[in-house]
């Protein structure tokens, strides 16, 4: 997509230059083998709002295929890599996509009142559906807001929900748009099961293990829909010995 907009732009008279979409293609290959340092130092020269949004969602991919909760330093870049993005093309999709996700990443250690004094939950929220109003079948839009729904309802509770306009079923109309415009999607399938299993393991058992086995069952095109999928493999596993257990350990879990 990204490379037929390239294309495009040169037909008309536009200066692109090829050093920079060189770089962005190299960092693209880099991204999918999981060699996030590579790709952000193919874009270190590279100042154009697509190569600072892969920068934001290298650095993102990177602090979620850890073993233990991202550092907060990370988030912080993948942020400022965002707001760069923007700040070329405020109305960039995949810049707007990624300050969400890190927004959202870094309110996750945050006490509920702290969260809701950022008011950045609600502006996550607002930078997903933007992209969805411009593009209705993105399906990261789609797939962030299944999440984004079950966490305000499992943080924030019924009252908290109401409040932001938060719902269950709203995540899973998010959910099942994301699955139409992308069936195969490991990530996709992963991160509901996860946010579901989070949410109430035993309630939703039969949705979760839906989920995860179409995660498992899903082809792998980058390192990260790899690590992904290894989680999906072990939350598995541990549903089917112990709910209870598997809702502690899917809470702990990217």
């Amino acid at each position: 997509m990204r490379r037929t907009v390239f294309l495009a732009s040169v037909l008309a008279g536009l200066v692109t230059p090829l050093s920079a979409v060189a770089d962005e293609v190299a960092a693209e290959a880099a991204f999918v083998r999981g060699e996030y340092d590579v790709a952000l130092t193919e874009l270190s020269g590279t100042q154009t709002a697509d190569a600072f949004a892969l920068s934001a969602r290298a650095l993102l991919a990177e602090a979620m295929s850890g073993p233990a909760d991202p550092p907060e330093a990370i988030l912080h870049d993948a942020l400022s890599e965002a707001n760069a993005a923007l700040a070329l093309d405020p109305a960039h999709a995949e810049g707007r996509l990624q300050r969400a996700i890190a927004l959202s990443l870094i309110l996750r250690p945050m006490s509920v009142r702290e969260a809701r004094k950022t008011g950045w939950a609600e502006e996550a929220r607002d930078l997903a559906e933007g992209v969805l109003e411009d593009e209705p079948g993105n399906v990261y839009a789609h797939g962030f807001l299944s999440v984004w729904n079950l966490e305000v309802v499992h943080r924030g509770g019924r009252l908290g929900a109401m409040i932001m306009g938060a719902g269950v079923s709203d995540g899973r109309a998010h959910y099942e748009a994301a699955v139409a415009a992308a069936p195969d999607d490991a990530s996709v399938h992963w991160q509901w099961a996860r946010a579901l299993a989070a949410l109430n393991a035993r309630k939703y058992q039969d949705e979760v293990l839906s989920a995860l086995d179409a995660a498992l069952a899903a082809p792998v095109d980058t390192e990260l829909e790899r690590v992904m999928q290894a989680r999906a493999a072990m939350l598995k596993a541990e549903m089917l010995r112990d709910d209870r257990r598997a809702e502690e350990i899917a809470a702990g879990m990217l």
